[in-house]
């Protein structure tokens, strides 16, 4: 019975716990799927993470920008679409992004049509969000 209550009494301090923060050192190894394609690259052009890929865009400062513009990067015409609306960038929808950019496309502009040029996809959460928590280390806060 003691138990019993002490484990109820311990529920809401654990509900209320702040989440545990990503594996970084995981991020980065799931990076290396990632660097195909993109680099991670500050202003002055010092790659942090990649190999200096230019097929996607730069991931340097990607928390928090809106979608389709980094600058002078190339992106379909779907992703740019999204931008204009005010999309930024978040964990949330970078997750769900990753796991399927043409779904997530389609969704967000409501646009059977949408078409993503990413067509790379990471299935597992826990990978995208550990890459999600590799990038933001990298990025400028915001």
């Amino acid at each position: 019975m003691k138990l019993t209550k002490m484990v109820l009494a311990l529920v809401p301090a654990l509900m209320a716990a702040p989440a545990l923060a990503q594996d970084l050192e995981a991020g980065a190894k799931v990076f290396a799927k990632c660097q195909t394609c993109h680099v991670v690259a500050n202003e002055a052009g010092e790659v942090l993470a990649g190999k200096n890929s230019k097929t996607g865009p730069n991931l340097y400062g990607m928390p928090g920008r809106a979608a389709g513009t980094y600058p002078e990067f190339k992106y379909g015409e779907s992703i740019v679409a999204l931008g204009a609306t005010g999309f930024v960038w978040d964990e949330a929808s970078f997750v769900e992004y990753v796991a399927d950019p043409a779904k997530f496309l389609k969704a967000k502009l409501d646009d059977k049509g949408a078409k993503s040029k990413m067509s790379f996809k990471l299935g597992k959460e826990e990978d995208a969000k550990n890459v999600w928590a590799y990038i933001v280390s990298l990025s400028p806060a915001n």
